[in-house]
């Protein structure tokens, strides 16, 4: 029940679903209470104006993906942790595991292996049942890294997990069982400062290894670049409410995880 209202409330704390409560609000006020549904559609408006600008959304990103930068070299290890997330399983017309958006993070794991990072590779995620059937995730991520050339008798699976505490309740059981002491965590940029503080306070003893960067020196510094483009940048635009929704998703989950006593 955590994990379904876990994903379902905050949806009425994003932009998006926010401003459609408002909305609906405005509708139902809009003959008897005028004044009640002009604020309504107001505060929607804002709303969406302020969370899909690129200015607000990607400053808002960057202040989480730019929390734990990797190093030039990234220290060796004795095993290289995914976390799920990135792929989409087997259903039609699919007929192989595709990957994500934060696909990056299963292509990183297979170049630091390559690098000799480290010698092993943890895959940890399952499958939440109203997000679609099929193999687990990290069964998926198993797939995809052997057609990469990754030998098979390097990954271990750990299907279980259904959110990030889960992820590292089990891996830290897996860690144990094989005397496992120091690994790279390898997730999102945005994603990273929630696992490794969820990792840490399970004990682990973990470098952070983030992948899949959303903003960029370059991207930050092209949204003033000129008069024009500062101004473009202000206008509403879905993928920044996209940007926005993902980063306010993680500093929600923070703050419950915090709750909960995880981090």
């Amino acid at each position: 029940m955590f994990l379904y209202l876990s994903k379902l409330l905050p949806l009425f704390f994003y932009p998006l679903g926010l401003a459609s409560v408002s909305l609906v609000i405005a509708l139902v006020t809009l003959r008897k209470r005028p004044r009640i549904a002009t604020t309504a559609i107001a505060l929607s408006l804002t709303l969406l104006l302020l969370c899909s600008n690129a200015w607000v959304a990607k400053y808002l990103v960057r202040s989480l993906e730019w929390q734990n930068l990797p190093p030039a070299q990234l220290p060796n290890a004795e095993a290289i942790v995914v976390l799920g997330g990135a792929t989409k399983s087997v259903f039609p017309p699919r007929i192989t595991p595709d990957l994500s958006e934060q696909g990056d993070r299963v292509i990183y794991a297979a170049q630091l292996y390559r690098q000799n990072k480290a010698p092993l590779i943890i895959l940890s995620g399952g499958r939440i049942d109203w997000r679609g059937s099929g193999s687990s995730e990290s069964t998926d991520m198993a797939n995809i890294l052997t057609s990469l050339g990754i030998p098979a008798g390097v990954l271990i699976e750990e299907p279980d997990s259904l959110n990030t505490y889960q992820n590292a309740v089990n891996v830290k059981k897996i860690l144990a069982s094989r005397g496992i002491d120091k690994v790279l965590l390898v997730t999102s940029a945005l994603h990273m400062p929630r696992s490794l503080k969820i990792f840490q306070r399970q004990g682990m003893n973990v470098i952070p290894a983030p992948t899949d960067f959303l903003v960029s020196e370059g991207e930050l510094q092209e949204l003033g670049n000129t008069p024009k483009a500062a101004i473009l940048n202000l206008l509403p635009d879905t993928y920044n409410l996209h940007l926005f929704t993902n980063a306010l998703k993680e500093y929600v989950g923070s703050f419950i995880y915090w709750l909960r006593g995880w981090v």
